[in-house]
């Protein structure tokens, strides 16, 4: 624990040591939730991805580090090591930071999945795709571009479209009403579930499983 700690601790820019030890690339995953920083936009609907990972780190009592490109922790389950990922470069560049990380630790883009929101699906709504366009999604939109593919994994989260015309930028950057926040904690235990088995179980079990779930 405390080696590793200092790992992260002694990131700088120009670090190359990789986080993760494993040997077999396969049981690597990244898992970037994509969020803006800053406390205003903590609690948003825009900040699903950021909310997710926070989820999964606090029940699991992991602690967050400042690293390149982003906020960092080890999430260790059954043999898979997942390094969740905050990035810190707000959503619209989103994609230098998962390549960043992608490239440092070796993970193949197969073992990548992206934490989203999604105004086209309800509330609380969970999809997992293999691939797809960004749909309009600056975050998605810039990881595509960044890495030259739309066949990377993503993890859907529905934020519902519940605004009027004209007020698209107002309502995901907003925060969740108090109905929301009341089923929230339930969401997010089942999408944290979701990303154990996205590593343990593979994408299309996964699919089957938690998808209209």
């Amino acid at each position: 624990m405390f080696a590793f700690l200092r790992k992260l601790l002694n990131l700088n820019n120009t670090s190359s040591a990789p986080l993760l030890t494993e040997q077999d690339t396969m049981k690597k995953f990244l898992v970037a939730g994509l969020g803006n920083i800053g406390p205003k936009y903590h609690n948003t609907r825009h900040n699903i991805g950021f909310k997710m990972l926070d989820f999964l780190a606090e029940e699991n009592n992991l602690s967050w580090e400042t690293a390149k490109l982003g906020d960092v922790t080890i999430h260790k389950k059954k043999g898979r090591s997942f390094l969740l990922l905050k990035p810190s470069t707000f959503m619209n560049l989103s994609g230098k930071a998962v390549q960043y990380w992608l490239d440092k630790e070796k993970i193949p883009l197969e073992n990548l999945l992206v934490v989203t929101d999604d105004l086209n699906l309800p509330f609380g709504s969970i999809r997992l795709k293999t691939k797809g366009s960004d749909g309009g999604h600056n975050g998605l939109k810039d990881i595509q571009h960044t890495l030259q593919t739309t066949k990377y994994a993503r993890f859907r989260f529905g934020i519902s479209d519940a605004f009027s015309k004209g007020r698209q930028v107002d309502y995901v950057l907003g925060e969740w009403t108090p109905e929301e926040e009341a089923k929230l904690g339930e969401r997010l235990e089942k999408g944290a579930r979701l990303i154990e088995s996205f590593g343990l179980a593979g994408i299309n079990n996964t699919m089957n499983t938690f998808n209209g779930t």
